[in-house]
C-alpha cells in the first residue's frame, strides 16, 4: 500500500461512519503504551522499541510480549475496519484493514511505550 493510498484511505474514513474509532483506538493504545511502560521503567527493562533492536537475544521475546499486548487492539482495529469497509463499499479488502489497524493500534502503541519508559526512569 501506497502512502498516498494510505493518506486517501484514512481521509475517506473521516467522513464515514465508526469514525469514533479513529481516535478511540489509538488512546487505547497510548493507555497500553503508557502502562506497560511503566511497568518496564519499574523493572528496569530498556525501552521497548529501542529493545527490539539492539537485543537480538531477545527480540522474539520481547515481540511475542508486545503481541501478547496489544494485540488483542490489533484484532480489534481490523475487526472494525472491516465492518466500515463492508457499510461503505460492500467488500472487505484485509490487506487494508490490517494496514488500518496498525496505524491505529501498532504505530501509537511503539512510539510511546518506549517514551514513557524514559521518562519514568528519569525521575
Amino acid at each position: 500500500m501506497a502512502l498516498g493510498v494510505i493518506g486517501e484511505a484514512f481521509a475517506e474514513r473521516l467522513a464515514g461512519p465508526l469514525k469514533f474509532r479513529l481516535v478511540l483506538q489509538p488512546l487505547m493504545a497510548a493507555y497500553l503504551a503508557i502502562r506497560h511502560g511503566l511497568r518496564d521503567a519499574k523493572t528496569g527493562q530498556a525501552p521497548y522499541f529501542w529493545s527490539i533492536f539492539t537485543s537480538p537475544d531477545h527480540r522474539r521475546a520481547l515481540l511475542a510480549e508486545g503481541w501478547k499486548d496489544v494485540g488483542k487492539l490489533f484484532t480489534l482495529a481490523a475487526v472494525l475496519d472491516a465492518v466500515y469497509q463492508f457499510i461503505v463499499v460492500r467488500w472487505i479488502y484485509p490487506l487494508d484493514a490490517m494496514g488500518v489497524a496498525a496505524v491505529l493500534a501498532i504505530v501509537p502503541y511503539l512510539a510511546l511505550r518506549g517514551f514513557v519508559t524514559r521518562l519514568a526512569q528519569r525521575k
